[in-house]
């Protein structure tokens, strides 16, 4: 690309030696100008970029005002359940707050747990409680991954579509010099304004998926973080001490915290 620029930057220096003053450019339509002097190829990458550009800003924005509810639900559901005395307690509200990843691990525990022993009493296979929550939890960062793949794609191909048009924007100034037979600037104009508003066009399109997409997948490396530290903490209520008959797990554990 590096010959394809200094040609042509060779061209406009020719052409003002010779053609004298430039015109003087109106900056404020200077854009809309060149978008209606752009060609069929530039107008479509434009297109697809608009395209992608929209989708991407529909997902970033989704994808932000669900995780925004999930932090939020998760720290209301934490406060419930640390302050319950039974589990059917915590069971009976969980729908309240759904959003929250930790209510489908909570959820999934529990259906188990109530498979196991009727809803009281010690666990009989602490395993198979283990096994659920992380079937849970999987499942739970896998809704919230979900359509973030199309930030990365977009955020890798929106430079090379710009690209695309660059390169033609380039071959149509060529091809202008050609047609006009001499090394004039109007002839070159056309050609080097698509290169540059598809270039500009994909990085546009290009950053804030990036960025986005960089800050929702750590996003979900510490909802699945905190998915685990609340299995183990749910668990460890089930586990740690003997169970009197018909006793619920988080009911034992009130108690321990009032006799210590």
């Amino acid at each position: 690309m590096t010959p394809l620029f200094a040609t042509i930057a060779f061209f406009f220096l020719q052409s003002d030696a010779d053609a004298g003053a430039p015109p003087v450019v109106n900056n404020g339509s200077a854009i809309l100008e060149m978008l209606r002097n752009s060609g069929p190829v530039a107008l479509a990458v434009l297109g697809i970029l608009v395209f992608a550009s929209i989708w991407s800003w529909a997902i970033i924005l989704g994808k932000w005002s669900n995780f925004r509810r999930a932090s939020a639900q998760s720290r209301r559901f934490l406060r419930a359940f640390r302050k319950a005395t039974r589990l059917q307690e915590i069971a009976t509200v969980s729908e309240q707050f759904k959003p929250s990843p930790l209510v489908g691990v909570f959820d999934e525990v529990y259906e188990t747990y109530k498979r196991q022993t009727g809803g009281s009493g010690a666990p009989r296979n602490i395993t198979a409680l283990e096994r659920s929550a992380q079937t849970a939890s999987n499942e739970s960062v896998t809704a919230m991954e979900s359509r973030l793949t199309w930030l990365a794609t977009i955020g890798s191909i929106s430079p090379f579509v710009g690209l695309f048009g660059t390169v033609m924007g380039i071959v149509d100034a060529f091809h202008g010099l050609g047609q006009a037979g001499t090394a004039t600037l109007r002839a070159v104009a056309p050609g080097v304004a698509e290169a540059l508003i598809t270039t500009a066009a994909g990085l546009l399109v290009a950053v804030p998926a990036v960025v986005a997409y960089n800050q929702f997948t750590a996003r979900c490396r510490d909802f699945a973080a905190r998915n685990d530290d609340f299995a183990r903490e749910l668990l460890n209520s089930m586990e740690e001490v003997s169970l009197r008959p018909g006793q619920d797990p988080v009911e034992r554990e009130a108690a321990r915290g009032l006799h210590q």
